[in-house]
């Protein structure tokens, strides 16, 4: 399995091979859940709550298609915009493994925080198993996350925690540089992370090709 800085690595040459569409993905993704999460603000009481519970489970959808994408683009594989709407091809499927998501998380995280975050960590690339494998149910998808994610999810919290300079670079820019550059980086290596991941899982025999089917 690749290091973490062999990770960020490859991410950061990927989205230079495709920077332009790695850039409009995150906008446009970026964009979409502002505009949803939003809706609270602008229709006030039970009833803005409670379409906003609908569009972070409509942006939970969108997700799966935003991390597929960045995976292809870690593969070197060419990809575009639409990519991102990918995930409305099964939208009851996905819609399902977003909600489960939500709520696991949550549950978990009115015990404390930091069982919500190692929860949070474990059910992390949930999103990427859906887009990859389209013959996966949603629950199976969220076990075999819990899988793959076994004994690595130190990694992936160092991995975030390593971007958190950028990210304070970032606020120096009003959020441009992170628009342009970092939030894409930063999908690349989890995508990277991702793979990386799957394919250690494969070898060791933690899941097989057919539980991917």
């Amino acid at each position: 399995m690749k290091t973490r800085q062999e990770i960020k690595a490859a991410a950061k040459a990927a989205i230079a091979n495709q920077r332009g569409t790695s850039i409009l993905l995150y906008l446009v993704y970026t964009v979409i859940a502002g505009a949803l999460i939003s809706i609270q603000f602008i229709i006030p009481g039970t009833l803005g709550y409670i379409i906003y519970l609908v569009a972070m489970l409509v942006v939970l959808v969108v997700a799966v298609g935003f991390y597929n994408a960045y995976r292809k683009i870690y593969l070197g594989e060419q990809t575009e915009l639409g990519e991102l709407f990918m995930g409305f091809s099964n939208f009851g499927r996905n819609f399902l493994g977003g909600l489960w998501f939500f709520i696991f998380v949550f549950l978990w995280s009115l015990l404390l925080i930091v069982p919500g975050i190692i929860k949070a960590i474990s059910y992390s690339v949930v999103f990427f198993i859906l887009g990859e494998s389209q013959n996966v149910d949603f629950r199976k998808a969220l076990k075999l996350s819990m899988k793959i994610t076994k004994g690595h999810k130190g990694k992936i919290f160092v991995l975030f925690l390593s971007f958190i300079g950028w990210g304070l670079l970032s606020i120096l820019t009003l959020g441009i540089l992170y628009v342009v550059f970092v939030g894409p980086y930063l999908s690349a290596a989890f995508a990277g992370m991702y793979v990386e991941m799957r394919d250690a899982a494969l070898e060791s025999g933690v899941i097989t090709q057919e539980d991917l089917a």
